[in-house]
C-alpha cells in the first residue's frame, strides 16, 4: 500500500479551457487532488484541437491535463447546473478561467458560491482581473505579453518577438496553484476559506518587475538585445570556430578578471577603465563582445567550454528542443515517467514536477478522452441510468462510444 499523497481526499471542480487553469489544476492533480475537469458537449475543451502532433492529441492538452476526470456538461442549461451544484456540494476547490462576465451570468462568482458553499475556495483566473477598466476584455497570451511589455525586451533590436512558451499562462498558473493551496492551509487552520483572484496581466507583471524598476528609475527601458542579457556583459551566446554556439555569462569583477586571463588570453582587460564594472562593460557592450567573438573564432566548442569550466565562467551549449530531451541531468536524475495518451499505441514520456518532496511520488495518471469519466461521475452523484440517457438526449452530457472509465 502506498502512503497518500499531500492532497488526497481535495476535490477540485474545474471549468477550464486552453493554458492558465488546466496549468493550475495538473498541478494539483499531481499532488493527489481529485480534479474534475468540466469540458463542453460537442468537442470539450477547445485546446484539445490546437494540434495533433502526439499520436493525434494536442501537445498542450497531454502536457495539462494528466491524472484528471473528463466530464461533460452543458453548465447553462438547467438540468447542467444541478450537476454542476451537486458536484460543487462535495467540492474543496471550484477553479474557472471563463470570458469575462461568465461566471457571474452562471451564479459562479466568488460571492454567490461561498454564500451556497461557505467552505469552498473559489478560484478565479482572468486577462486584467474582475474589476478595472479593463475587465471585460479577452486576453490571450500573446496580448499580455504585448501589454506588459514584454514583447519590448525579446527580439533582436530590429524586430520584437514573442516568448517561445506561453509565459503569460504558464505565471497565471502558477499563482492560481500557489493561491489554492495557500487558501487551503488558511482553512485547514482558520476555518477561513479566501477566494482566489489571478490576472494574466498582473502575474506577468510580477515577472516584469526588474525591467520596470531599470525603466522607472534608469529613465530608458532595457534595450532589445536578442539571445544576450540587456543589463549584464558579457552575458550571451558566441559561434566557436566549428560553428557550436557557446552561451556564457561574466557575472562580477572576478570572473571577468578570470575570463580575460585564462579564455581571452588579454589579462590587460580586466583593468581597462572601459570594462572594469559591470555597468561599464554594458556601455562598452560592442567591445566587450568583439573581443570575446574574436578569441572563440580561434576555438572548437567543446575547448572553450573546457577553458570556460577551467575559468569558474558559467556556460553552456545552445541547444535545440530536441537536445534538451536527450539532457543527461533528465536521464541521470530519472525525471522521465510513462503515462497514457488516447489512442497512443504505448504510453507516452513526461516530466516529473519539478518541486520533489520527500517520500512523495507525484501522480503521473492518464489524460482523459472527452467525457471519460461523465457516466461514472453521474453514477455516483446518484443518477441512474434512465436518468444519464436522458442527458445524454437533451445534448446537456457527452459519453464517449469508446475509452470509457479505465
Amino acid at each position: 500500500m502506498t502512503d497518500p499523497l499531500p492532497l488526497d481526499g481535495i476535490t477540485v471542480i474545474s471549468l477550464e479551457q486552453a493554458v492558465a487553469a488546466p496549468f493550475a489544476t495538473r498541478q494539483l492533480a499531481d499532488l493527489g487532488a481529485r480534479v474534475v475537469k468540466v469540458e463542453r458537449p460537442g468537442g470539450g475543451d477547445f485546446a484539445r484541437r490546437y494540434d495533433t502532433t502526439v499520436h493525434g492529441q494536442a501537445s498542450y492538452f497531454v502536457w495539462l491535463n494528466r491524472s484528471k476526470e473528463s466530464l461533460t456538461l452543458d453548465v447553462r442549461s438547467p438540468a447542467g447546473r444541478d450537476v454542476l451544484e451537486e458536484l460543487l456540494a462535495g467540492a474543496d476547490v471550484f477553479v474557472q478561467n471563463l470570458a469575462p462576465g461568465a461566471a457571474d451570468r452562471l451564479e459562479l462568482g466568488p460571492a454567490a458560491l461561498q454564500a451556497r458553499h461557505p467552505r469552498l475556495i473559489p478560484c478565479t483566473i482572468s486577462g486584467y482581473g474582475t474589476t478595472g477598466p479593463w475587465a471585460h476584455r479577452k486576453a490571450y497570451d500573446l496580448l499580455v505579453q504585448c501589454q506588459t511589455g514584454l514583447l519590448s525586451l525579446t527580439g533582436s533590436p530590429s524586430e520584437p518577438a514573442r516568448a517561445g512558451i506561453s509565459v503569460a499562462d504558464i505565471a497565471a498558473g502558477m499563482y492560481a496553484y500557489s493561491g489554492i493551496l495557500s487558501a487551503l492551509y488558511t482553512r485547514a487552520t482558520t476555518g477561513r476559506a479566501p477566494a482566489v483572484e489571478v490576472a494574466l496581466f498582473e502575474a506577468l507583471a510580477e515577472w516584469m518587475g526588474q525591467p520596470a524598476y531599470y525603466t522607472r528609475y534608469g529613465g530608458t527601458q532595457p534595450p532589445r538585445v536578442g539571445a544576450r542579457h540587456a543589463t549584464i556583459a558579457p552575458y550571451g551566446p558566441f559561434t566557436a570556430a566549428d560553428g557550436k554556439d557557446v552561451l556564457l555569462s561574466v557575472q562580477n569583477e572576478r570572473e571577468w578578471d578570470a575570463l580575460c586571463t585564462t579564455v581571452l588570453g588579454r589579462p590587460e582587460l580586466a583593468d581597462d577603465p572601459r570594462f572594469a564594472t559591470g555597468s561599464a562593460r554594458v556601455v562598452h557592450r560592442a567591445e566587450v563582445d568583439a573581443a570575446v567573438a574574436a578569441r572563440f573564432a580561434e576555438l572548437g566548442g567543446e575547448d572553450a567550454m573546457a577553458l570556460l569550466d577551467e575559468a569558474g565562467i558559467a556556460n553552456a551549449g545552445v541547444n535545440s528542443v530536441a537536445d534538451f530531451l536527450e539532457h543527461p541531468s533528465l536521464a541521470g536524475r530519472d525525471r522521465w515517467r510513462d503515462i497514457e495518451v488516447p489512442g497512443a499505441p504505448g504510453p507516452v514520456q513526461a516530466l516529473l514536477p519539478p518541486a520533489d518532496l520527500s517520500g512523495v511520488s507525484p501522480r503521473m495518471g492518464p489524460v482523459p478522452v472527452a467525457g471519460q469519466h461523465t457516466e461514472h461521475i453521474l453514477t455516483a452523484l446518484g443518477r441512474d441510468a434512465a436518468d444519464i440517457e436522458r442527458l445524454r438526449a437533451q445534448g446537456v452530457i457527452d459519453i464517449p462510444s469508446t475509452g470509457q472509465d479505465h
